[in-house]
């Protein structure tokens, strides 16, 4: 049986989103069949890092805010959807990119250990406001008050 097949996972659960390829993370997430439990903090850096390679800097911003908000609405209330945290993950992902040797998703979060264990802390080198409890900074984006991002 395919990973691909609508709801598959209620059958065979999937417990770790790294047991999936990229495509078909990418296709469970995007047609709402990932399991909402295996979209943590990694799953969301590991769509940014996708969409980047994929579509490039701006398209992925405006991707994964479209994916991610639609998500949360699936299989939620849409009220956890945070558009400058969004945003500031798919720019701060970028700028590891460029600095980045590996080839994969799992190499790169190897190589850069403080996107995945303190990102609060780098966002917090942009931002004096706490942008994760803001309900302005969930409503729209923020640009940083402290550092730029480019």
């Amino acid at each position: 049986m395919s990973y691909f097949s609508p709801h598959h996972w209620y059958n065979n659960p999937i417990t770790d989103h790294s047991l999936l390829s990229d495509a078909q993370f990418e296709s469970l997430f995007e047609q709402g069949d990932l399991p909402p439990s295996l979209f943590d903090h990694e799953a969301h850096l590991r769509l940014a890092w996708l969409y980047i390679r994929k579509y490039g800097e701006k398209r992925a911003v405006d991707k994964t805010c479209v994916e991610i908000r639609q998500f949360d609405k699936l299989h939620g209330k849409g009220d956890k959807f945070n558009t400058t945290v969004t945003i500031a993950a798919v720019k701060t992902v970028k700028h590891f990119m460029q600095k980045s040797d590996s080839e994969d998703f799992y190499g790169f979060i190897k190589e850069f250990p403080r996107l995945k264990y303190a990102f609060k802390a780098l966002l917090d080198q942009h931002y004096g406001v706490d942008i994760f409890s803001s309900e302005s900074a969930r409503a729209s984006y923020l640009e940083p008050d402290i550092l730029p991002f480019e």
